[in-house]
């Protein structure tokens, strides 16, 4: 699991130097780096919709799972619950900036694809790569969120250690299709962080985050049943 303890290690790396950056600024400063955040994860969200929506072939697919994720995540309220823990650790507004990071390291083909590469072929190169682009992504989070961003690294090992272990079960599931249908739900949720970093619209985005379950649990019935 090399690959992985890198890529959390970049984590710590990054929300370490990147709060270090924050606990020097001004406000006014704070709050260029919040606006920045927002619209970076903005235009994020909106080019994995966009580059992934002419492949899928199930287009109505994410509005379903959108669908049945919200509301199974409002009925557990996992926002709520969520925020407090984040509390703990942090400053009030943690849980955006964590739930964002959640988002950006944890869904993407690199970290998932990675782990199963790592497991099966001992290719730990996603996993480098993804390690690079969540150093930089952690520092500028950090900037903004403060130290606390570096909790994700325990999300990271813990999402990519479980796929690391069940990388022979799940390897034949994780088909082209698969990936496309979860990046657009990705990339809707990320868009979703950018606006409630914006405050242009408060969504509660972690309420959001069973909706990833359902493509998978889609296609392994289809595969099941021959569809």
């Amino acid at each position: 699991m090399i690959g992985t303890i890198t890529n959390c290690c970049t984590i710590l790396t990054g929300s370490f130097i990147g709060s270090r950056l924050k606990n020097g600024l001004p406000d006014k400063f704070k709050n260029t780096m919040m606006t920045c955040m927002g619209l970076a994860a903005t235009v994020l969200g909106i080019n994995s919709v966009a580059n992934n929506m002419p492949n899928s072939t199930m287009p109505v697919l994410f509005i379903i799972s959108l669908a049945i994720g919200g509301l199974i995540g409002q009925w557990i309220d996992i926002d709520s619950k969520f925020q407090k823990l984040t509390n703990r650790f942090g400053k009030e507004g943690l849980a955006q900036g964590l739930s964002t990071a959640v988002l950006l390291f944890c869904i993407g083909t690199l970290s998932i694809l990675g782990p199963i590469e790592s497991a099966l072929n001992n290719n730990h190169t996603y996993l480098f790569t993804n390690a690079t682009l969540d150093l930089v992504t952690s520092m500028v989070l950090a900037a903004t969120f403060g130290f606390g961003i570096a909790l994700s690294a325990i999300v990271l090992f813990c999402w990519q250690g479980s796929i690391y272990l069940l990388a022979g079960i799940i390897a034949p599931y994780v088909t082209p299709e698969l990936m496309c249908e979860i990046s657009i739900i990705g990339g809707i949720l990320i868009f979703s962080s950018g606006l409630s970093i914006l405050e242009i619209k408060k969504i509660n985005t972690i309420n959001l985050l069973p909706a990833l379950i359902v493509p998978p649990i889609f296609f392994v019935v289809k595969s099941l049943i021959g569809m």
